[in-house]
């Protein structure tokens, strides 16, 4: 959102109060322990005339964690308060000091530096290195007259708004530096450019696919190259222009009278991750199990039993691994979504067809979901009847025929009504269902009422996670900790914790697979841990160049499923070598499951992602800095997914000798390295000097890899032996192997006594 017509002018309709200087700076306690109150009048004070008839604006700061600066600018503190998003906080950590020329609060390795008197200066410091800072004009309070440009009504059916900005009059924005070659990523899953430098990017979830500007995981959470982060705490729209406004800044706004904004420390981006989830959420362990090749009934192709029993069978004739059914949104009635019911004309006996993909069929079971009620829904007249459902101003519930025939929203802020919804899912878990994909949850309009009271416009994204919430804890209590897992698409900060997430609707091309790399990319640099795709795409069919390039992109991703709109993903669809594809990519994501769960169990201990982009590992390469076509998979593998019909693919590979994963081959880094590949076969380069643990088996990714673990050494100098590698057993125990001897003698060995075979790759 803009409020300015070039350096000099306002637009039209818009009038700015800017604070003009630190006017007086008084440490104070705040509940995040000791902090500052700085009072930063709209002029510069010269006489005590100037105090009067004068908007003053107060900024707080103080420390919810170590090496985290929480950042409050207010103007009219009676006005309506933002819920924020969920904080776990940790008070304490902060100490202050004033001096003449100003003071200072600092937390960890982190200092915010507010200069006393005029300008306007507040800076942040990691230790002598300044990371950004709010300077002249950068803290405004805006007004808009009736009719102003930049105040655009919400749009659309019944209050859904497609660009998110509320009925407003007043905004408060805050400016950050932009330095020479800082670059931006995050704020949330976004499709387009994965660096955010020249973009303008509202925060509004959106049901878009991913060929647009529309996201379905909004976060108001971006990273910085110049090792920090910043969280907008405002869970309603916020509008980012990312050296756009101001092309030397990074200014986000939001409605109304106050801002609450968060510094977050490095000095690395994994550091960054690791406090930002520190306090909104650490992504969970994961079952071993939802590693494995999920493959799906897709969505509006016909199917019934039969089709479903033909499909496992024919994965298991082929030899291809495949670890979970999921049965998309048909298994219940048409017109009915959601009843949570199976469609008795084509699934009479759900409990046995369960039964049998369980005992006979060895696979886990997912089915979709979304917390729409259809008016013809079982669960429509109880809903209504009961006062489970959003209401509109007037009492009478909420209703349109976007997506489902008069279909309602299941008012999650309404304990009673969320322990309904659980008990209906309880159902289906206690029936066999391991596992729900949890659609849509972007559409959700703002001219409502909610049980409790909630800010319509806040709910806008907290709705999705109160519904996540509430799936995940049905989850975790009827199958326990470690055993929970979603499919989900609608995200907001704070979801992180309630994996995992896939990109959503995408299409059936190479330009749509690079689009949904990048999404994962950005999803990973907003501090999610885990995330999948459609493979092949959802929307139309693609041919079979794309689907076996996709398989290799699919298959060496986190989680990995074969779902499309309304043709199936079977891998005989398209020919015998997408079968073979399937079949050898799968085997060898399944022997990496004890790097791909220790790489998860990493993500549960820090927030860095399993998929993560280029520079999370390399911060200090500038070559990795726009770095969107290829990622690292854990710490240590590369990939550079194919996405060229004649095989071609540009590949950079930072300093060092790197080893191909599949045939051995060396190649030296520091440079780009231009490629052809067949469809066996892609860019999958191991990191100098890194130890990959290998698993004995392909069949599966949930079994036991401690027995018979193999430790691929990528050594520097194989002459001399000496590292280290953490194994995470399926058990959850973390062992850690001592790597050394000599080329002709290596050996491992570990405290708690267990084994692996050495293997030396020269």
């Amino acid at each position: 959102m803009k409020f300015t017509d070039g350096f000099w002018l306002l637009r039209d309709g818009v009038s700015a109060l800017y604070a003009q200087e630190a006017y007086d700076i008084t440490p104070t306690a705040t509940p995040d322990g000791d902090g500052l109150v700085i009072h930063a009048p709209t002029k510069v004070v010269d006489n005590r005339g100037d105090t009067l008839n004068r908007a003053l604006l107060t900024v707080t700061l103080s420390s919810p964690l170590e090496g985290v600066v929480r950042v409050r600018i207010e103007r009219h503190q009676g006005a309506h308060r933002s819920p924020g998003f969920a904080l776990a906080t940790e008070p304490g950590s902060a100490s202050v000091a004033t001096a003449d020329e100003g003071a200072t609060l600092t937390t960890g390795g982190l200092t915010a530096r507010i200069g006393k008197g005029s300008p306007w200066d507040l800076s942040f410091w990691h230790g002598q290195h300044r990371l950004t800072g709010s300077g002249a004009k950068a803290v405004g309070h805006m007004s808009l007259a009736a009719g102003a440009p930049v105040s655009a009504e919400p749009s659309g059916v019944a209050g859904y708004s497609t660009n998110g900005l509320a009925p407003h009059r007043t905004y408060v924005h805050e400016q950050l530096d932009l330095g020479v070659g800082e670059v931006i990523y995050g704020l949330g899953e976004r499709f387009g450019a994965f660096v955010r430098n020249g973009q303008t990017i509202d925060i509004w979830n959106a049901d878009g696919g991913t060929s647009s500007e529309q996201a379905y995981k909004n976060v108001p959470f971006y990273l910085s190259s110049r090792g920090y982060g910043v969280l907008v705490n405002q869970p309603e729209h916020v509008s980012f222009e990312v050296g756009t406004e101001s092309v030397e800044r990074v200014q986000f706004s939001t409605a109304g009278e106050a801002l609450e904004y968060l510094i977050f420390d490095g000095p690395t981006p994994k550091d960054v991750i690791d406090r930002y989830t520190r306090l909104t959420g650490r992504p969970p362990v994961v079952p071993a199990w939802s590693y494995g090749l999920w493959l799906s009934t897709s969505f509006t192709t016909n199917y019934d039993e039969a089709t479903v029993m033909s499909f496992v069978d024919g994965m298991k004739e082929r030899d291809i691994p495949l670890s979970v059914f999921h049965f998309d949104c048909f298994w219940m009635r048409e017109f009915n979504w959601t009843d949570l019911e199976w469609d008795a004309r084509t699934f009479p006996d759900p409990e046995g067809l369960l039964t049998r993909l369980h005992d006979e069929k060895d696979l886990r079971v997912c089915v979709w979901i979304n917390p729409y009620i259809a008016q013809r829904s079982s669960m429509f007249a109880e809903g209504v009847e009961r006062g489970f459902l959003v209401k509109r101003a007037d009492g009478s519930v909420f209703q349109w025929d976007w997506w489902q025939a008069g279909m309602a929203l299941v008012d999650f802020t309404n304990r009673e009504a969320r322990t309904w919804f659980q008990d209906k899912l309880r159902g289906l878990v206690r029936q066999g269902v391991d596992a729900f994909k949890t659609d849509f949850g972007e559409r959700i309009p703002t001219d409502v009422v909610y049980h409790d009271g909630s800010d319509p416009y806040a709910m806008h994204h907290l709705y999705t996670q109160l519904y996540n919430e509430a799936v995940w804890e049905v989850l975790t209590e009827e199958r326990g900790e470690g055993e929970a897992i979603l499919f989900a698409r609608s995200a907001t900060t704070g979801g992180q914790a309630m994996p995992v997430h896939w990109g959503g609707d995408n299409t059936s091309t190479y330009m749509s697979m690079a689009e949904t790399l990048r999404g994962g990319l950005s999803l990973a640099a907003s501090g999610f841990g885990y995330w999948s795709h459609d493979i092949g795409g959802f929307e139309g069919t693609p041919d079979p160049g794309v689907f076996k390039r996709w398989l290799a992109f699919g298959l060496l991703s986190s989680h990995s499923r074969l779902h499309g709109s309304n043709s199936y993903r079977v891998p005989w669809e398209f020919d015998d070598d997408a079968v073979k594809l399937t079949r050898v990519f799968g085997e060898l994501k399944n022997t990496l499951m004890p790097y791909l769960f220790t790489a998860g169990a990493d993500a549960a201990a820090t927030g860095v992602s399993v998929a993560r982009p280029m520079f999370f590992e390399f911060p200090d390469d500038p070559g990795v800095t726009y770095l969107d076509r290829q990622y690292m998979l854990g710490s240590d593998i590369l990939v550079a997914p194919v996405m060229d019909e004649d095989g071609i693919v540009d590949v950079y590979l930072p300093a060092g000798t790197w080893t191909s994963l599949l045939t051995g081959a060396k190649v030296e880094g520091g440079r780009w390295v231009r490629e052809r590949h067949g469809f066996e076969s892609l860019p999958v380069y191991v990191r100098p000097g890194a130890v990959i643990p290998r698993g004995a088996r392909g069949d599966r990714p949930d079994y036991d890899w401690m027995d018979g673990l193999i430790l691929d050494v990528y050594a520097e100098d194989p002459e001399q032996l000496d590292t280290t590698v953490d194994v995470v057993a399926p058990d959850g125990t973390r062992v850690t192997f001592e790597v050394s001897g000599t080329r002709e003698a290596p050996r491992a060995s570990a405290v708690n006594g267990a084994t692996a075979t050495v293997r030396l790759n020269l």
